[in-house]
């Protein structure tokens, strides 16, 4: 799976997944069967019933704005999300990872225009190819993107560090913290102590708030980048015996 980085407002990059093509696809197709069938439901409800001219006329708003304005309206008030979408567990956001505006929302609706209805989807598809962020024409203009929040796992994230023969845990209290924790202080852990030149400010923020949720006090002169290493040894081991 493609992704890319987004640079939040604090300077700290985060890795998002590009919403495949597939899934894209997968969900406009949803859509399109949702809208359809509202529309094939509200004509058979007015067949049902004996309407006058300024009575159709209404009906014909209540049939036709809906489908006209469905990815506009659902993606402002859903997070980014529409039926089809959540049902692929893929969302609108900003580039910069933030959330996105009625603005941008409304400039990927008016594009649709030109990436989907004139050219039929191709121009869509042409630039969700080539950009590289999966970016549609009105997402370049928006400065959106289509991710997945599907998580993914990969092995080394599964084994979290190596431990010695007969280990003897230090830290009881690492109990308190979920996988999710877990992988979150080895991203941040990793990323410290990979750059040329340690990252000592990064390892005491995160020894520091890792020391908070355990609810404990180290003295000042314990090595924070062993402090987080032994913290890591120590989860994998009590994960390892249930």
């Amino acid at each position: 799976m493609n992704n890319f980085q987004i640079e939040t407002a604090q300077n700290v990059s985060i890795s998002q997944n590009v919403a495949g093509l597939g899934s894209r696809i997968l969900a406009y197709v949803i859509d399109t069967l949702v809208i359809v069938a509202y529309v094939i439901l509200c004509v058979l409800g007015i067949d049902s019933l004996s309407l006058t001219m300024a009575d159709q006329w209404v009906y014909m708003l209540i049939i036709g704005l809906p489908p006209f304005l469905y990815y506009l309206l659902l993606e402002t008030f859903w997070d980014g999300k529409t039926l089809g979408k959540a049902a692929l567990k893929i969302k609108v956001i900003k580039i910069d990872g933030t959330q996105a505006r009625f603005s941008d929302y409304l400039i990927r609706w008016l594009f649709r225009i030109v990436d989907i209805s004139i050219s039929s989807g191709m121009i869509a598809l042409f630039s969700i190819a080539v950009s590289g962020k999966g970016q549609r024409l009105g997402d370049i203009a928006a400065r959106t993107a289509v991710i997945s929040e599907k998580q993914y796992t990969s092995l080394k994230d599964v084994i979290l560090i190596e431990l010695e023969k007969n280990y003897q845990p230090v830290y009881p209290q690492v109990t308190v913290f979920t996988d999710k924790d877990i992988r979150t202080i080895k991203k941040l852990y990793t990323k410290a102590v990979t750059r040329k030149n340690l990252d000592q400010e990064l390892l005491e923020k995160l020894s520091l708030k890792m020391q908070n949720i355990m609810q404990i006090e180290l003295d000042k002169a314990t090595n924070k980048q062993q402090f987080i290493t032994t913290v890591l040894k120590d989860y994998n081991h009590y994960t390892q015996e249930f």
